[in-house]
């Protein structure tokens, strides 16, 4: 039995209908679960990956993708999960082609700022000359998701977050009525405050954003 077929036959056997009921509910109904809770999903996703450790390695990119393509969300998770951890260091310039069908594939909240963040964040870092470009597409896309990608890239990045290229897609995306959008940019700027609160707050400040994302960036600056 290969890895897919054998990690979604171990979520199925513990699956919980009661829980799967509620986490569906969660997400607005958006996607099926089987209702497995996070820390037992990823004690049975580490043990079948431990079993078919050279099967993964030679095949992640395509097991990803198939893992993606399957109904329940745990498995959309699953597919996060090992391109974060078997893809970190070994990026791909073409990789791009992945984390965007990723992104735009089964999107809502929960994996796509896990994968903004982790992968495409990490992406960028191992191939900076790229940033000009994917950055510029995502966030002249007219898909929301990847709009908000480009705000939240720089999540992880701290001091190395580039100020201006934030600035710049906050500026963009401003006016947007979208509440995911909204959020991002105050999220994305709040993530930055931790790193350097004044120019935060005075580009808050002097900046004529929507009221959420001016609350979301402020929360945490006195």
């Amino acid at each position: 039995m290969n890895f897919t077929n054998k990690l979604e036959t171990a979520f199925q056997k513990n699956s919980n209908p009661e829980n799967a009921f509620a986490m569906a509910k969660y997400m607005r109904n958006h996607f099926s679960f089987f209702g497995i809770k996070t820390e037992d999903r990823r004690l049975i996703f580490k043990t079948i990956c431990k079993e078919k450790q050279s099967e993964i390695s030679e095949n992640l990119r395509a097991i990803a993708l198939e893992l993606y393509s399957k109904t329940q969300r745990e498995l959309h998770y699953c597919a996060i999960e090992i391109l974060i951890k078997q893809l970190k260091g070994n990026y791909k310039k073409e990789d791009i082609q992945l984390i965007e069908k990723l992104l735009i594939t089964n999107s809502w909240w929960d994996s796509v700022d896990t994968i903004a963040k982790n992968v495409l964040g990490e992406y960028l870092v191992e191939h900076p000359l790229e940033i000009e470009n994917v950055i510029e597409r995502f966030s002249n896309s007219e898909n929301m998701w990847l709009n908000r990608s480009a705000i939240l890239f720089q999540l992880g990045y701290k001091q190395k977050t580039n100020f201006d290229l934030l600035k710049s897609e906050c500026e963009k995306h401003k006016n947007s009525d979208d509440f995911f959008i909204q959020k991002a940019i105050g999220w994305a700027l709040r993530e930055y405050a931790k790193t350097n609160q004044q120019a935060v707050k005075n580009y808050v400040i002097n900046t004529n954003l929507k009221p959420l994302s001016k609350k979301e960036a402020l929360k945490n600056i006195l």
